[in-house]
């Protein structure tokens, strides 16, 4: 599909725009994108200067879009702040780009503790021993770090961290865009209107 223009057309969008995203993310899929779940978060520090940082989309539904972190990383410290943010998707495989704007709120412990549990071992053992973003000494300490936990938890399940869990991004707007030739991109918005339905309108590319 790289390559071929594709057309969007109002008709083509789902009433829900998380429903539409896991069409999107299904084609990108199918195209082999090597992480069509890669989302783009963007957060402001209480300075209000932003960041970003790619995080990997875990769970999807109407309510929202979840990732899942060290609750004390940067962007955690940020969001805690001010829970507001932005999120973007890129696929070139299929041209095309996807975002959301909205509010992050913690999931709940039992949510987090639930995903810890299906995670490989070694992405275990990891979420203990990172602090994220925080300085490290060198390489060598971060890997006694891990020496250390898999030490602790030798032979036993290693239980989720009580720094570690899931935010959820509760949408208010979303924007899909399709490549087209001449720069006369397709480009659709929707946006939450008050009965929490969406208003869904063609942008300028």
């Amino acid at each position: 599909m790289r390559g071929v223009a594709l057309a969007l057309h109002r008709s083509d969008l789902l009433p829900e725009p998380t429903a539409q995203l896991a069409r999107w993310l299904r084609a990108a899929t199918d195209q082999r994108n090597p992480e069509p779940t890669g989302m783009t978060l963007a957060t402001v520090d209480p300075e209000g200067r932003p960041a970003t940082r790619v995080v990997l989309l875990k769970d999807l539904a109407p309510e929202g879009l979840v990732f899942f972190t060290n609750y004390g990383s940067e962007k955690a410290r940020h969001l805690d702040h001010n829970p507001w943010c932005a999120i973007n998707f890129f696929w070139p495989e299929t041209d095309r780009q996807a975002g959301f704007r909205g509010r992050a709120a913690k999931t709940a412990r039992a949510e987090s503790e639930a995903y810890f549990a299906s995670r490989p071992r070694d992405h275990q053992i990891g979420a203990w021993t990172s602090e994220q973003s925080r300085p490290v000494a060198d390489r060598s300490a971060l890997e006694a770090r891990q020496a250390a936990v898999e030490a602790r938890f030798a032979d036993r399940e290693i239980p989720c961290p009580p720094h570690w869990g899931g935010f959820r991004i509760e949408p208010y707007e979303a924007w899909f865009w399709q490549r087209r030739p001449g720069r006369l991109h397709d480009r659709f918005r929707y946006t939450m209107l008050p009965d929490r339905t969406w208003r869904i309108e063609r942008l300028n590319p």
